[in-house]
């Protein structure tokens, strides 16, 4: 079964827009893992516009699931990360106020950076994963940096899902298959939901892990966050 990652990020916009505690991001973090969500991920950005450097400390005593932190790795990323010890941080190249994540590292122009940043953190016990293209040179070039896992970024697929393109998901089973051969673990995000999640899952060989944020929690306002945890958790039998 694949697993899943809640991404709280949004909970923590809602709860920054009003000011104070409401949504408290700490107690939905904790009920996510008691509907049945294996792992609770955040994403910090410089600006703290959404999750707080404070959070990822504040999560740390509450995720007894798995925690994994991604984020661009400048040196204040690191610095927290090394201080929080999450199972799992994973890589993101963002751009300073990039509203979302727009693509995957180049993770040829950038081999020799991503392997130090990577090394670091191995050090300190903590897996790593790169995000990533559905782009076989990309997926090459991940290895090279001795990276545990790539994390596939989804949003093309989840486009032409959309558009009603299921051919669309072909890069990503020709990605997954190399990863597979290479010895790399996979895990995905971005735009899957559950209009789209259960076909993603079923042509991916070795998918392990999802991140879900966005459309969970935009599908949670309309059927409830117990049930929409459970449902995608269905799905990804």
């Amino acid at each position: 079964m694949t697993k899943l990652s809640v991404n709280i990020n949004k909970i923590a916009t809602l709860r920054n827009a009003r000011g104070g505690n409401v949504p408290d991001l700490l107690k939905v973090a904790a009920d996510i893992q008691r509907f049945g969500g294996q792992g609770i991920t955040i994403h910090p950005r410089p600006d703290e516009r959404h999750i707080r450097y404070q959070d990822a400390r504040d999560l740390k005593a509450i995720v007894t699931t798995e925690y994994n932190i991604e984020g661009n790795p400048q040196h204040n990323f690191i610095d927290l990360v090394l201080e929080c010890k999450p199972d799992q941080v994973t890589l993101v190249p963002d751009a300073i106020g990039a509203i979302t994540s727009s693509a995957g590292w180049d993770t040829i122009k950038n081999q020799e950076y991503l392997t130090e940043v990577i090394q670091e953190f191995q050090r300190n016990g903590i897996r790593t994963s790169i995000f990533v293209d559905p782009i076989l040179e990309m997926i090459e070039g991940a290895k090279k940096t001795g990276t545990d896992r790539i994390e596939l970024y989804t949003e093309s697929f989840a486009h032409q899902y959309d558009l009603g393109n299921k051919s669309g998901i072909d890069p990503y089973v020709k990605a997954a298959e190399l990863a597979n051969e290479l010895g790399l673990g996979i895990n995905a995000g971005h735009d899957l939901s559950l209009d789209n999640i259960q076909f993603f899952k079923q042509n991916i060989p070795g998918l392990l892990e999802v991140s879900i944020g966005h459309a969970l929690i935009s599908e949670a306002l309309y059927l409830g966050l117990d049930n929409v945890v459970n449902m995608y958790l269905n799905k990804l039998k």
